[in-house]
């Protein structure tokens, strides 16, 4: 049986050194637990099988302009599917919001610090699954919601994270995809209309913290006929 709740988090401060950062959403502020730093956490054992990095341990522009929209989002009686949880801003915030969430990732401890910032934050945390986009479970099922903050770092991932929306969104379901401008955000345009996925809109917001400057843009995207996605 997995530990849970404060247990978790005593679990994960003994494990790694951390701290804590404030992330303000919408009219909350969310006490987010991550490791002080990443860099301490790259494994050339992960990096040399599939050239996996911890991005995950990061608190990225991305996912607070996504928890932001997703703050005021009516989510009772709806599921949720995030993908590339990392350390639970995002999900932590739908939960808040009403939706019964599935916080996905590809690195064990991205899970468990979801898990662990859901249970610091709400006093309860989300289902969560590894899941493998290049290899996608038979059952992974379908969803009124799917996000993801900043995962088109690499171009192979515009088909895969299209590939995802088309497999596991509800037939009126509305995906939401957070993007700074990574190298494969077109491709995943691309990948999108060739699958008959329409975009609803594309707003774009800045994000201002210190020396970090970025824009946001929010691609919200639907099923939708003739693939047009402009």
């Amino acid at each position: 049986m997995s530990v849970c709740g404060s247990e978790l988090v005593r679990e994960l401060e003994t494990r790694f050194v951390t701290t804590t950062v404030d992330v303000d959403v919408a009219d909350e502020t969310l006490s987010i637990l991550k490791p002080s730093n990443s860099d301490d956490l790259i494994s050339e054992a992960d990096y040399v099988r599939d050239e996996r990095l911890p991005y995950w341990a990061d608190v990225w522009p991305s996912s607070i302009i996504l928890a932001r929209r997703m703050a005021n989002d009516a989510g009772k009686g709806r599921s949720l599917l995030e993908l590339g949880c990392g350390l639970g801003v995002v999900s932590t915030t739908a939960m808040r919001a009403g939706f019964e969430v599935l916080a996905s990732d590809y690195y064990e401890d991205a899970l468990l610090f979801t898990r662990a910032n859901a249970w610091r934050n709400l006093q309860r945390e989300p289902d969560v699954r590894m899941i493998d986009w290049r290899a996608l479970p038979n059952d992974l099922g379908s969803y009124d919601m799917i996000v993801a903050a900043d995962v088109l770092y690499e171009m192979p991932y515009a088909e895969l994270v299209a590939h995802i929306l088309v497999t596991a969104l509800a037939p009126r379901g509305v995906a939401i995809v957070a993007d700074p401008g990574r190298v494969a955000v077109e491709q995943f345009v691309e990948a999108c209309s060739a699958r008959g996925l329409t975009r609803v809109e594309r707003q774009t917001y800045p994000f201002v913290q210190g020396a970090i400057r970025q824009k946001i843009t929010l691609f919200s995207i639907r099923r939708g006929a003739g693939g047009i996605f402009r």
